[in-house]
């Protein structure tokens, strides 16, 4: 098996592309068409603070070309990150229950209302057959030594049988006595096993090079940069994963992927290394590297390609 090779970024709003990648002056509502012409997939990033408007969804749909992919992250309190009572649509905010700090307790009421708006607001990517998978990003607190995997079971099943992508973000959950259970666990309810690429140090938030394929139609794989101390201590998204990879380390990840590609029919490879320009940048070197063609040269002369 020589599996489909899907190569994109973690977003194509982050704010760092407007300022340094769209040509000057492009309007944001040009932007995604614009990024479309350059690669195969993207990840909805803006879904994690806020579930969109089906009407913004489907306007996704139109401006993109009929073999663009969505993968589509999963609302933050869905994801047992803390959210606040704002991120909640506003008709589902009634009588939820919130901490002494004004976050969400995530019950399962409230779980399946967020699933069935989620189930909602992604229907015209599903319709346009765009639609690749969604990322449940997991946050580091939720650790085999307070939690078990089958409290995520009633997601899958809701979710079912769309393909569920889960990133682990507690490394504890593939260190040696437990790395055998989770796969095993997740091949069980077929979602897949989010790979990444990291900064090369042991500590808890921060995963190893793992690249299990756990769905033989889905691989996955997030690039978050190997900037150790700004991973552990950064405060914005560009302090935690601003990382310009070299060819030395694409070729690197180039190797994983082939690897994975060998044993799923699509991977979704993401780049996640979002500072300023450096996030596209290395997802159009990769593109080149592993034998694609990149797309269009960007106007401006803005972006390198390695």
């Amino acid at each position: 098996m020589t599996g489909r090779i899907l190569v994109g970024t973690s977003s194509w709003a982050d704010p760092g592309f407007v300022e340094e990648w769209y040509p000057p002056g492009m309007a944001a509502r040009d932007r995604l068409s614009w990024y479309a012409e350059r690669f195969e997939t993207v990840e909805v990033n803006s879904s994690f603070y806020a579930i969109p408007e089906q009407r913004t969804v489907a306007r996704w749909a139109e401006v993109t070309p009929e073999d663009f992919v969505f993968d589509y992250k999963l609302h933050k309190a869905l994801s047992r990150h803390s959210a606040e009572l704002q991120s909640l649509p506003p008709d589902l905010r009634d009588g939820v229950e919130t901490t002494a700090r004004g976050r969400v307790r995530l019950t399962r009421e409230l779980e399946d209302a967020l699933l069935e708006r989620t189930i909602e607001a992604v229907s015209p990517l599903e319709q346009a057959d765009k639609f690749g998978a969604f990322l449940l990003q997991l946050t580091p607190a939720f650790s085999p030594q307070k939690h078990q995997l089958d409290e995520l079971a009633p997601l899958l099943e809701k979710l079912a049988p769309r393909r569920v992508a889960i990133e682990f973000r507690h490394r504890g959950w593939v260190e040696e006595r437990h790395v055998e259970d989770t796969l095993e666990w997740l091949r069980e309810r077929g979602a897949a096993f989010v790979a990444v690429d990291a900064p090369k140090e042991v500590h808890v938030p921060i995963m190893p090079d793992i690249d299990a394929v756990t769905r033989d139609d889905l691989a996955y794989i997030r690039m978050h940069g190997r900037n150790a101390e700004g991973y552990m201590k950064g405060k914005s998204v560009a302090e935690r994963f601003g990382w310009e990879y070299t060819d030395e380390e694409l070729r690197e990840i180039a190797k994983r992927v082939e690897g994975m590609a060998e044993q799923a029919a699509a991977v979704h490879v993401q780049f996640n290394n979002n500072r300023g320009r450096d996030a596209p940048s290395s997802a159009r070197s990769f593109r080149r590297l592993i034998g694609q063609d990149p797309g269009p040269a960007p106007d401006e002369g803005q972006l390198r390609i390695a």
